[in-house]
């Protein structure tokens, strides 16, 4: 590759169609067509729904970037494309497109890893991540603490939701409020009203009882019981529901927990920085109480902005340049969406194959 490689990145791991290009390591193109609205009636993402709006979005999205980008085909130089996790028929749609993509224009292709491209995705706006970080991912489907060694050859588990993921708790608490899906950005506007002390709810695996088996772990089904047994009560009572104050208290657990497991995390770690991303990351709360903590225990906070934590293909092109930086061996042609991929592996690799 002559000059400053040109990465695209393609992201349909859910209900978002991403496309991003980077060039150098500078983000160019960032376009998303999320599908959010065709779920919002059934009140949670309906995968064969998000399937056909990945088949219908897909070449526009693509067109669009390469737009925005000023490039064409011809320029790119290597294609990335998330491969796991996620649901399977919407990865089967970008795997099947980057692979007649990557094709065509006879360019290495690189299956990544959704989980670890969000946290390549902030390398994009505050640069190389340190040797030994703790990256904290919070979306709709996952919950997770990971220790990052290095985000393109060495990530670690340290812990992950056992029930409900965060994200999946924010839309059903703003189900039982009457808010709109997806759950998040409304749960978090009405809790600017509300008091965050109002109402005490639990927060889930930070008992003494749990320090030694899931200590790093997150449950937030307790969570989600506890705020509809309370507002069940409320109604029971003929007593009006205060919204706000419910969106607030809840948030405080919520982002409560979030920070102080990360906290802990680092230190286990000895890291000093800190990583947030995933959809939840863009969660005003969370992101305010990450600062206040990360200060006080002297740990340096990286947070991407919210445009670039929700599912995006930057993030995907992101891990994918990275890859390329490093000479790293794109997959084997016959690699295929996984979509239980486990988290240490960073590239997918293929049938017989291994990365590194």
């Amino acid at each position: 590759m002559a000059g400053e490689p040109v990465v695209l990145g393609i992201e349909t791991s859910c209900d978002e169609t991403g496309v991003g290009l980077v060039v150098g390591g500078e983000l160019r193109a960032n376009v998303l067509a999320s599908s959010a609205a065709e779920h919002a009636r059934f009140g949670g993402i309906v995968p064969e729904v998000a399937s056909r709006a990945h088949l219908a979005e897909m070449l526009p999205t693509l067109s669009a970037a390469c737009r925005t980008a000023g490039l064409g085909l011809g320029d790119i130089d290597a294609v990335a494309v998330t491969s796991g996790p996620g649901l399977a028929g919407a990865l089967l749609v970008g795997v099947a497109a980057a692979k007649g993509l990557a094709l065509a224009l006879d360019r290495p292709l690189y299956g990544v890893n959704h989980l670890c491209a969000h946290v390549a995705v902030d390398t994009l706006v505050a640069g190389p991540l340190p040797a030994n970080s703790v990256a904290l991912l919070v979306s709709g489907g996952h919950s997770s603490l990971l220790h990052v060694s290095d985000i393109v050859t060495d990530v670690r588990p340290l812990g992950a939701t056992i029930d409900d993921a965060a994200g999946e708790a924010y839309d059903k608490v703003a189900r039982l409020l009457g808010l709109p899906f997806p759950g998040g950005p409304p749960v978090d506007e009405a809790a600017a009203a509300g008091d965050p002390g109002a109402i005490v709810f639990p927060r889930g695996l930070t008992a003494p009882k749990d320090q030694e088996q899931h200590r790093f772990d997150f449950s937030f089904s307790g969570l989600k019981t506890a705020v509809a047994r309370w507002v069940e009560q409320q109604r029971a009572d003929g007593t009006a529901i205060p919204v706000a104050d419910v969106a607030a208290s809840f948030q405080e657990a919520v982002a409560d927990v979030l920070v102080a497991k990360a906290v802990a995390a680092c230190r286990d770690v000895s890291a000093d920085t800190l990583v947030i991303g995933g959809g939840v990351a863009a969660n005003s709360r969370l992101r305010a109480l990450a600062a206040e903590r990360c200060r006080a225990a002297g740990i340096r906070l990286r947070v991407p902005p919210p445009g670039l934590c929700t599912d995006n293909g930057a993030m995907v092109a992101a891990l994918g340049a990275l890859a390329v930086e490093r000479g790293l061996p794109p997959s084997a042609g016959d690699f295929g969406a996984d979509p239980g991929m486990a988290v240490t592996e960073i590239l997918n690799p293929g049938p017989g194959r291994s990365v590194g």
